[in-house]
């Protein structure tokens, strides 16, 4: 298989605020919006988020009730302590603070109207220690 994109879509049970959520907060453009489905480019070419209206007969019929659960994003960003100020200053709840995790990552979490995690990273150098222990020698 050649994959040549990526698309992650997930039942909502309103399409116009999940997709305002993403465009108007998070700064996400939209490809598509219908008053069923709706799509957001995730930041590259050809990788989207789609949200489809639960019970739409687009999706099979034993899934159209179907909840989103244990479902997160990453979302990779230049300064995640910026983006984590700029989001509260909009009125999103932080799930977490922003945190400096030793293998590698700054980041923080919030969750969309639906309760899907985003998680926002910023790459940032690894500690030391961990990174001796934990990767291979280049």
């Amino acid at each position: 298989m050649q994959v040549k994109g990526f698309g992650a879509g997930y039942l909502v049970d309103d399409v116009a605020a999940t997709t305002r959520f993403y465009a108007d907060v998070i700064g996400l453009p939209v490809t598509v919006e219908l008053d069923w489905f709706a799509s957001i480019n995730a930041g590259a070419p050809g990788y989207e988020i789609s949200f489809v209206r639960r019970g739409h007969e687009s999706v099979p019929e034993g899934y159209r009730a179907q909840q989103a659960a244990g479902l997160a994003f990453g979302l990779v960003v230049e300064d995640a302590a910026a983006e984590a100020e700029r989001l509260a200053e909009a009125g999103v709840e932080l799930v977490t603070p922003v945190v400096d995790e030793v293998y590698g990552q700054r980041h923080f979490y919030v969750a969309d109207p639906n309760g899907v995690l985003l998680d926002i990273i910023e790459p940032i150098a690894p500690d030391p220690d961990w990174a001796a222990a934990n990767l291979p020698a280049s």
